[in-house]
């Protein structure tokens, strides 16, 4: 479920409605049921995106034809249990376990929430989103008819929000599912779904768009449609002229909760491959190529001598992935898969996805200019997933200061009237300690939350902090509580730090830089082995101006690999009037190009 994207708010079509039960210790288990002896769905062979034949589709007719088949899905969930409540009375109290025993606990609660969904099967197989039953401890399935039944999850798909369900039932009523693949932006539409928990209503629209990415996910091509899409709709059907499934309603635009005209639907022909493998198996396996992939923007497609921005840009290959037993190499702009064209950055994953693992399938790259022909061997990306968590390591957080014990004669020296607190003695230059503001002399006695008694405490407290939080923390300085908040990073070791003073250099770009150790790159987490690492960038300069960030590892500098100093120097130097230069950052283990403008 997402919140919010670019700034505007986004929410699901599903909705928790406002009963709250008392938990009554009541579970239930999904079960996973095979695919049925009956096809699974009725596909009708007319084409989305032809012509419809007549000028105005008879709703009345397919809305009283179809909505037989659309479902209410109602889900219970556990919530909680809620935090505890404070007291009024301090730890020391009598009266503090007596509060804590009959008011500190709260109870865990069942939320009741609703959506919809379609039956593709006459046996009771029903298709709706994965965030309609995500977490349900329980899952009723009510028909048209009045007719209710215990749904079992046969499988969901978190990565395409799609979910299968089975009731046990037969002789139901189906939607024929079509094609979306040639769907038109114009095209007349229908949404049947149970908004608000309003069963069977119907709004109509056209398609506004197609091929939408939202930040949903990695295989974000949503429909958008103007039909009244509002909470409760979600696993809907979207309904074509000719009364086939082209969508599965799922998200909206909204800044109200209900809708403004702005609804997203998954398209069916993605779903139609989903939901066959999540009938077979319950889960749902992938294709992966090992590549990772950016947009060719204008600058980037002026820097790769490209007329247009079409095609897929490789920042990155994985050592011993599909991609890297090709032949291809960062640099690379994909512009066919498989037979497919590969004109916007999303059309790759979801195209890679969609293969079937084992297969060998030809990629198309252009490589300085020329097209080269390339034969990749698919892998699964469920294992590759699993050997990637198997292989990848923590950083070590850091605060960046040396500390003491604060003894009897130091805690009459700073006017303490007890040893409680962790004197810091120094702090490192440009480590998360000095950017909060941290001072020799300073006690610190809070961190995060958690009281600082003896000097053992805050290195227990800082290791066990995730690299990149936020924390407060309450120090004594002249005999003043003081307010403060560190970033906790993953820091260089201290030669590192030494070869950073050494060696920081700050070109006309506005990069401070250091060279790339062994230990720094440990412990950023990055699998460079050779780079610059970005110390600081200035505000307003080209650096900035290109979306340069503290923490990025230079691995490339114009197609060269980035060595030394000296050679970012040496580029900055030398380049050529009017021509950027082109940078290959790792950042947050994910690799991008960038242009700075000359």
């Amino acid at each position: 479920m997402f919140d919010r994207f670019r700034g505007r708010r986004w929410a699901w079509s599903a909705v928790a409605l406002a009963a709250v039960l008392m938990l009554g210790g009541v579970t239930y288990g999904f079960g996973v049921t095979k695919s049925t002896q009956l096809p699974l769905w009725t596909e009708q062979s007319s084409t989305a995106g032809a012509a419809p034949t007549v000028l105005a589709p008879d709703w009345v007719k397919i809305g009283r034809d179809l909505k037989p088949a659309v479902v209410n899905v109602s889900t219970k969930r556990v919530q909680g249990p809620a935090p505890e409540m404070g007291t009024p009375f301090g730890e020391d109290s009598p009266f503090d376990r007596y509060f804590r025993d009959h008011f500190g606990t709260r109870p865990q609660r069942q939320v009741r929430s609703m959506g919809s969904g379609f039956i593709i099967n006459a046996n009771g197989y029903i298709v709706t989103n994965n965030h309609v039953v995500d977490g349900a401890t329980q899952l009723q399935v009510k028909l048209s008819d009045g007719r209710e039944f215990q749904g079992k999850v046969v499988g969901r798909d978190p990565k395409t929000d799609l979910a299968l369900l089975k009731i046990e039932a037969t002789g139901l009523p189906v939607i024929p599912l079509g094609d979306s693949s040639a769907l038109q932006v114009g095209e007349p539409v229908m949404a049947i779904g149970n908004p608000f928990g309003l069963e069977q209503t119907v709004t109509t629209g056209i398609v506004s768009a197609t091929g939408r990415s939202i930040g949903a996910g990695p295989y974000d091509d949503f429909i958008q449609t103007d039909a009244s899409v509002n909470p409760g709709n979600s696993g809907g059907p979207l309904i074509n002229a000719r009364g086939q499934v082209i969508g599965i309603n799922t998200a909206i635009f909204s800044q109200s909760g209900g809708s403004v005209g702005i609804g997203f639907a998954i398209p069916v022909s993605l779903a139609k491959s989903v939901v066959t493998q999540l009938a077979d198996s319950g889960t749902v396996t992938r294709g992966w190529l090992g590549v990772a992939i950016q947009p060719l923007t204008p600058d980037l497609a002026k820097t790769f001598n490209r007329p247009d921005t079409k095609g897929a840009l490789v920042s990155s290959v994985t050592p011993s992935s599909p991609a890297s037993r090709a032949g291809l190499k960062p640099g690379d702009i994909i512009t066919m898969y498989d037979g497919r064209s590969i004109n916007r950055v999303g059309d790759l994953p979801r195209a890679v996805a969609e293969t079937r693992v084992g297969r060998e399938v030809p990629v198309s790259v252009l490589r300085d200019g020329q097209t080269v022909q390339l034969t990749a061997r698919i892998e699964a990306l469920e294992a590759k997933e699993g050997r990637q968590a198997a292989a990848e390591s923590e950083a070590k957080p850091s605060l960046g200061l040396s500390i003491q014990p604060l003894t009897p004669d130091l805690a009459k020296t700073f006017n303490r009237p007890d040893t409680k607190g962790a004197l810091v003695s120094s702090v490192t230059p440009s480590s998360p300690a000095s950017r909060a503001g941290l001072k020799p002399g300073d006690i610190i006695t809070m961190y995060d939350g958690r009281s600082i008694n003896r000097v053992g405490d805050l290195p227990r407290a800082v290791a066990e902090t995730r690299v990149g939080r936020e924390v407060p923390v309450s120090v004594l300085r002249d005999g003043q509580t003081v307010q403060l908040t560190a970033r906790i990073e993953a820091l260089e070791a201290k030669e590192g730090r030494q070869a950073a003073a050494e060696s920081e250099a700050k070109p006309s770009l506005g990069l401070s830089v250091q060279p790339l150790t062994p230990d720094l790159a440990r412990r950023l987490g990055t699998p460079a082995r050779l780079g610059l690492v970005v110390q600081g960038v200035e505000a307003g300069s080209p650096a900035a101006d290109a979306g340069f960030e503290r923490g990025d590892v230079i691995v490339e500098v114009n197609r060269q690999p980035a060595r030394s100093v000296e050679q970012l120097k040496e580029a900055v130097a030398k380049r050529d009037k009017g021509k950027p230069i082109l940078f290959r950052i790792e950042r947050e283990g994910a690799s991008l190009f960038l242009t700075v403008a000359a």
